[in-house]
């Protein structure tokens, strides 16, 4: 573990190197089989059992202790205000750019906490089924900025997590389809009063907006941000793209089918023009600020394996 003392380097945070996180593994680990990584890792990430082993499974067991800790304090509050105890779940926020591989550690954190003792039921909601429906943002001209802040029904959003930490026993979230690149009106996500949420998304992590008193991240209880070197996330994106454009793409249904005949140097072009109009100037401008709000840093290397963990002082 790195801290330095020097006030001109004071930071909140504590840098853990790979090594040393690997070691806080409890010996009686939470091993997955390669069905499981199969199932989980994202396109294109060579995610296997080591790092798993290494970087998750300490995460999941430090998120289980948290989890469990609010859990007893919420317990002891109430007795201590001679209040009827309700169970409210342990809210988890990752954030991270668009390719950056937060979706896979959503994912992986979902699996990992449910085998701890605890925290048992688990669920996931990415912020996509938020997002402001395709007729409506062409209707406001924001389709070109999809995944900004704007593109997003923040109030429903916020409405959404206000009943969670609430403690509602059933909450409803509009699903959002990745093949038609839009809401799907017929569906939804329930999420019946669980032991951990994990939300999910670019923006998460953000301020109040002007005007506003709260935030999406005000209703978290820890806060996760995925972080690499921009140009990496780059070239991660276009390499996501093209393995998207030789398959799902294929898809007559896929909103993106346009791009299916596209040539790999067109494909190529395509991508990185997507990338620096859209998603680029996002990372910079909305979601790369956000990193400093996080209760905890995952940094990434160039081959997606993480380097080393920052972790919020208490």
């Amino acid at each position: 573990m790195s801290e330095s003392g020097s006030s001109a380097s004071a930071t909140p945070f504590l840098e853990v190197a790979r090594a040393r996180w690997a070691e806080l593994a409890p010996s009686a680990g939470l091993p997955l089989a390669e069905s499981d990584l199969v199932r989980l890792r994202g396109l294109g990430e060579p995610l296997d059992a080591r790092e798993v082993a290494d970087v998750y499974v300490p995460l999941s067991r430090l998120l289980n202790l948290y989890a469990t800790g609010v859990r007893r304090l919420q317990q002891e509050t109430s007795a201590f205000l001679g209040e009827r105890e309700e169970k409210v779940p342990f809210v988890i926020g990752i954030a991270g750019s668009v390719a950056v591989g937060k979706s896979t550690v959503a994912r992986l954190l979902r699996e990992l906490l449910s085998r701890w003792q605890g925290t048992p039921r688990v669920e996931l909601v990415t912020t996509d089924g938020f997002l402001l429906p395709n007729a409506e943002l062409e209707r406001r001209g924001l389709m070109e900025r999809k995944g900004f802040p704007e593109s997003y029904d923040r109030r429903a959003l916020l409405r959404f997590l206000s009943r969670v930490k609430s403690g509602v026993g059933e909450v409803r979230a509009p699903f959002y389809s990745h093949l038609s690149y839009d809401i799907v009106p017929t569906a939804e996500i329930v999420v019946r009063n669980p032991d951990v949420l994990i939300v999910e998304g670019l923006n998460v992590l953000q301020p109040p907006v002007l005007g506003s008193r709260l935030a999406v991240s005000d209703l978290f209880d820890f806060g996760i941000y995925v972080d690499a070197r921009t140009a990496d996330i780059s070239r991660w994106y276009e390499e996501r793209f093209l393995r998207l454009q030789r398959g799902a793409f294929a898809d007559p249904k896929s909103y993106f089918h346009r791009f299916a005949s596209l040539s790999e140097d067109e494909a190529r072009a395509r991508a990185q023009s997507l990338w620096t109009g859209i998603n680029e100037p996002n990372l910079v401008q909305n979601i790369l600020p956000t990193r400093s709000r996080a209760s905890l840093v995952l940094r990434k290397s160039g081959d997606h394996s993480v380097r080393s963990v920052l972790i919020r002082k208490l």
